[in-house]
């Protein structure tokens, strides 16, 4: 007698896709070749970034040159040098401004002039000088003869982590994604998504707004304590403007990580109403530490935004509750 047969178990749609079984030692070959793969990426942008490393650093040297224009504008001043050496400046609305481009501010060298048998100290215009720091904000220079090479150093491996970082996140997810349910896989694709797009804000909002502030914000609160900011170390500013793009980027990741904890069932809307308060005072300690100049403005500048994304997260976990009340009463009331 045949055996019966039993009708194949009911699959449910959602938790399909987990991707054939694989022996260990097949999964161990899957790593390798991912991190070979991620390895590569990784090298052959560091090449790239390290090869193009002079239209990087105008890339990034441009948030200062905005922050120049914005000082000049504001407070224009002249060099006053003695030699190669910057003595003082000149408030230009002393001065006659008609004696040089009203879009350049100029400097001015020290020189003795003969009147007679007196020698008497003056000041000759260099309407042709090249000092990128006759707004007010600082030159940048190298230091020591390695210098140069370690802000190519650094270009490379900052510049190549972020251009592979969409490579590297494809052959992640070639790894990964097989292992995943349909439902873990749609959530997955928003939420890397919504992620790129939102680190991808924040380093376009950080690069084109916060940063020129906050360089001629620091420079003018140098100048206030009694510092010279003239010159900056190329290295130093290099780090600071890659750190500080960054930080920005990653704090914009906020409604992504609250959102999958709430998708989880770790948060709720009320819960998030209820810790609004306590996220104020952790948000202004985390901008504090993640900005680079730590100064009160630039830790405000960012505060802002980050506290606005706290909110539309809050926005979008009470949308989901209200949805799901409604399906949930919908359901009541069939099965009624």
């Amino acid at each position: 007698m045949a055996a019966e047969e039993l009708p194949p178990p009911d699959i449910d749609e959602d938790e399909e896709g987990g991707g054939p079984v694989k022996p260990f030692l097949e999964h161990l070959e899957d790593l390798r070749w991912t991190i070979v793969k991620v390895l590569s990426a990784v090298f052959i942008s560091m090449l790239l970034c390290l090869v193009a490393g002079n239209r990087l650093v105008r890339l990034l040297t441009w948030p200062l040159q905005q922050a120049q224009e914005l000082n000049a504008s504001t407070n224009r001043t002249a060099l006053i040098k003695l030699g190669e050496t910057v003595v003082g400046r000149l408030a230009l609305s002393t001065v006659d401004s008609n004696l040089w481009p009203a879009q350049r501010a100029p400097s001015f060298q020290i020189t003795a002039i003969g009147s007679g048998t007196n020698m008497l100290l003056g000041l000759r215009l260099q309407s042709n000088s090249a000092d990128g720091n006759a707004a007010g904000i600082a030159l940048l220079k190298n230091y020591s003869p390695i210098g140069g090479i370690m802000v190519a150093m650094k270009l490379a491996l900052f510049g190549g982590i972020s251009l592979s970082s969409p490579f590297v996140f494809l052959f992640i997810g070639q790894f990964v994604l097989p292992a995943l349910k349909v439902r873990e896989k749609a959530f997955l694709y928003r939420a890397v998504a919504v992620g790129v797009g939102l680190f991808l804000v924040g380093v376009v909002f950080c690069y084109f707004v916060i940063m020129q502030i906050t360089l001629l914000a620091t420079v003018q609160f140098s100048q206030w304590l009694g510092f010279g900011a003239d010159e900056w170390r190329a290295e130093d500013y290099i780090d600071f403007v890659v750190k500080m793009m960054l930080a920005v980027g990653l704090s914009f990741q906020l409604p992504v990580v609250m959102l999958t904890l709430v998708k989880i069932g770790l948060l709720d809307y009320r819960k998030l109403v209820d810790w609004r308060s306590y996220f104020i005072v952790l948000n202004m300690v985390a901008c504090a530490v993640l900005t680079p100049s730590g100064d009160p403005f630039t830790m405000f500048l960012l505060a802002i935004p980050v506290q606005v994304l706290y909110e539309i997260s809050v926005f979008i976990a009470w949308r989901w509750w209200k949805r799901d009340q409604k399906e949930l009463a919908a359901l009541e009331a069939s099965g009624s």
